[in-house]
């Protein structure tokens, strides 16, 4: 083993409802233990999150509410988890943004303690982003096996990202040779308004900021039409604004 370690490092895979820290639960578990002498301990479970797994949800990682059903509940196998993962650094991959805060919210919610203060937290993709630049410069090396000269002029950058797409369908044939076929195999973005304080959730435009984050904007501004004063009036970007006010004004001729 090329890693020295300490104490045990705990690697942490979450399957989930979806992305929402607040509204969303965990369906599957999995938690490689790999301690200081090399030795590996698995522990994987399917959990019952007590509600519904959207279909968009099962597309991804394929766990239904079929196989969720007799299941324990997060809070019936928390302690098992918990114990699991005593002494142990934590780790995995995006890990810090997304499945440990996560794991932390399902024990709050279950009334169990899991205190993270004194846990080391590696997060392996900021290690991959550290050491592979995510830059067009080293896209341009990567896939071109050329040197970016100029960068940061605008139409050296705007063409070496030509060169970099046209190097990639080459490369990945699995992505196609087509606009739509790129987009199918890396996800169109469902853009509501650049800044993301809209987003699309289960077909319907939802906030996804603040109090009302995870809210239905039309639902909001039905119930509390101050909201999009308040919007109008603060610094929000303007195309944020546009959307909003698009909104607002297909539910007024909705009424007519």
């Amino acid at each position: 083993m090329n890693l020295s370690l300490t104490r045990p490092l705990a690697f942490i895979d979450l399957e989930t409802t979806g992305i929402n820290m607040s509204s969303d639960r965990i369906v599957e578990i999995a938690i490689v233990k790999i301690s200081p002498d090399g030795s590996k301990q698995v522990k994987r479970k399917l959990i019952n999150p007590e509600m519904v797994i959207p279909q968009a949800s099962i597309d991804v990682h394929g766990i239904t509410n079929e196989m969720v059903k007799d299941a324990p509940t997060f809070k019936q196998a928390g302690n098992e988890i918990k114990q699991f993962l005593e002494n142990c650094d934590l780790a995995g991959y995006n890990s810090n943004k997304f499945d440990i805060p996560l794991l932390v919210e399902e024990f709050l919610r279950a009334g169990q303690d899991f205190n993270v203060d004194g846990r080391k937290l590696v997060d392996v993709q900021k290690v991959f982003h550290m050491m592979e630049p995510r830059t067009l410069s080293a896209a341009y090396k990567f896939y071109c096996s050329k040197e970016l000269e100029n960068a940061h002029s605008a139409e050296v950058d705007a063409t070496a990202t030509w060169e970099v797409l046209d190097a990639q369908v080459a490369r990945y044939p699995q992505i196609g040779n087509t606009v739509e076929s790129i987009l199918k195999a890396v996800g169109d973005d469902a853009i509501v308004d650049f800044a993301r304080r809209m987003i699309i959730q289960e077909g319907k435009i939802v906030f996804n900021f603040g109090k009302h984050k995870g809210k239905v904007v039309e639902d909001v501004l039905r119930m509390e039409r101050s909201y999009y004063d308040w919007m109008m009036q603060g610094d929000f970007p303007q195309h944020t604004k546009q959307k909003l006010t698009e909104i607002l004004h297909k539910m007024m001729l909705a009424k007519k």
